[in-house]
């Protein structure tokens, strides 16, 4: 930990090449400066930078960089540290370049439906910038409130309606980038087609190891013609889940379908008064637009098939109002959670959508297992479980037995077949499964792609990659050991 008086050769080198390029109130140095920026959304874990600036400008970014370049100074780009991997931690002696400043909307070309922002920007407020034309921003993760542009490509953020439009990805059609080295360079452009090798596909979800988006060129949507949604309840949360596959099995492509069980019902009714049935046990949102057309008749079909794989109860909202309150308790369970239990581990696993039931009632047995409770919130449309493991950190070892408890959840996401991320990405949080998903052959690809793109290895270092500790090749780790990152000095405890 350094104290506002403590000296450190290496922080005044890189202050020195930083104070002609930033304005005094754009870098923070002291202690008493760094406290708020020292962990992200996953509060479990904290690390102190070595300095942290606000840049403006592209120009100022690219100095940053240069200078950790020059001093071999580790550094990782920030927007609002809503990640819930531990993806925009700082780095233990490195710069925090926080990009919250570089929030301006610079080009809005509505004939071709884009928009070219800088990565500082709230991802509502796209939305937001061009709703009176008709128009909005796809991608909507529970944060989008508050989460960034920049973050959002980092990670492929998805949310509630990325099953029938896509992530993020699919969304970005141009960037500029500046390296691990300081250069400027452009990806893409305004064209959904773009000659040589998609760099910019390779650039989302790269966590921060192949450099820092700058500007970022935007597909918008046409706001669709009609919308409709149905809230339906049932008696068990793998009811719920076999539901989606049989709706997805009878040729539907819904907009969002979306499942919370009753620990995420009861926070959320808690939070936002959202008028959930207080009998069910769990509760899936399915959500259908386009041509009114076309979606009308499709919608009644729907009712009928979710009546007959057992509902409950089946609830259309009247209104817009009853419908945008239906999703507010979908985007505020996660924060919900709280009322719950003064801690929790959010987890992001995926598994193929026939498989949801069973996994479910695995999380149930698991959580039996340990003496835990989960409350599942989760993309059902896709398979990406959201299970949130609630602990009390004041209680000793139920901390660990929390991220075992959230690991086997993890490793039970790959043997059936999926993912140990689906849009949250690996961070810190999951480094120690990489190994349990991919082989060192794989391994060895991406660590060559990033070793490419940044020879020094200083882009968010720690994050995403698993770098020879034995831990994370392993992919497991046991309550009664230290953390791998901890070790590595990469992160403390609370």
């Amino acid at each position: 930990m350094l104290a506002d008086t403590d000296s450190n050769p290496k922080r005044e080198a890189l202050l020195t090449c930083l104070r002609p390029r930033f304005d005094a109130k754009d870098i923070l140095s002291e202690l008493s400066q760094l406290l708020p920026y020292e962990t992200d959304a996953a509060t479990a874990f904290r690390q102190r930078p070595l300095a942290a600036v606000f840049p403006q400008t592209t120009e100022q970014v690219q100095a940053a960089v240069k200078a950790c370049h020059d001093l071999d100074i580790p550094f990782l780009a920030r927007g609002s540290g809503t990640s819930l991997s531990g993806g925009s931690m700082p780095i233990p002696d490195g710069l925090m370049i926080i990009l919250s400043k570089m929030d301006r909307l610079l080009e809005l070309d509505l004939d071709n439906l884009r928009a070219v922002v800088q990565p500082g920007v709230i991802n509502l407020n796209v939305s937001k910038a061009v709703a009176a034309n008709g128009l909005y921003y796809s991608p909507d993760p529970s944060s989008q409130l508050i989460c960034t542009i920049g973050g959002n490509i980092a990670f492929n953020s998805g949310g509630a309606h990325c099953l029938k439009l896509g992530m993020t990805s699919n969304h970005i059609l141009g960037m500029k980038v500046v390296l691990p080295d300081g250069e400027l360079i452009t990806l893409g452009g305004k064209s959904l087609e773009a000659a040589g090798m998609d760099l910019c596909g390779l650039m989302v979800g790269s966590e921060g190891l192949l450099g820092i988006v700058t500007e970022a060129t935007l597909r918008l949507l046409p706001t669709p013609q009609s919308v409709r949604t149905v809230l339906a309840a049932y008696s068990a949360v793998d009811h719920a889940g076999e539901a989606v596959a049989q709706v997805i099995g009878s040729g539907f492509l819904p907009v969002a379908i979306e499942i919370m069980d009753r620990l995420a019902i009861d926070a959320a009714e808690a939070a936002v008064h959202a008028g959930y049935p207080a009998d069910a046990q769990a509760l899936l949102i399915v959500e259908l637009d386009g041509p009114q057309d076309e979606v009308l008749p499709q919608f009644e079909s729907l009712l009928t098939l979710l009546n007959s794989t057992g509902a409950q109860s089946l609830k259309v909202p009247k209104s817009e109002e009853e419908r945008a309150k239906i999703w507010k308790g979908r985007k505020a369970a996660f924060s919900a959670v709280g009322r719950l239990s003064p801690d929790y581990l959010v987890q992001d696993g995926v598994v193929p959508r026939s498989k949801l039931g069973l996994a479910l009632r695995e999380i149930g047995k698991l959580a039996t297992k340990y003496q835990l409770r989960v409350a599942n919130v989760f993309h059902a449309g896709d398979g990406n479980l959201h299970p949130l493991v609630l602990f009390d950190n004041r209680v000793a070892g139920e901390l660990h037995r929390a991220e075992e408890l959230a690991g086997e959840i993890l490793r039970m996401c790959v043997d059936m077949g999926g993912s140990i991320t689906g849009e949250h990405g690996v961070g810190v949080e999951k480094l120690a499964y990489m190994p349990y998903q991919f082989n060192e052959h794989d391994l060895g690809a991406m660590l060559a792609v990033y070793h490419a793109f940044d020879s020094k290895m200083l882009a968010n270092r720690g994050k995403k990659l698993p770098m020879g500790s034995p831990e994370h090749q392993s992919g497991h780790v046991r309550s009664d050991q230290q953390h791998p990152l901890e070790k590595a000095g990469v992160i403390q405890r609370f």
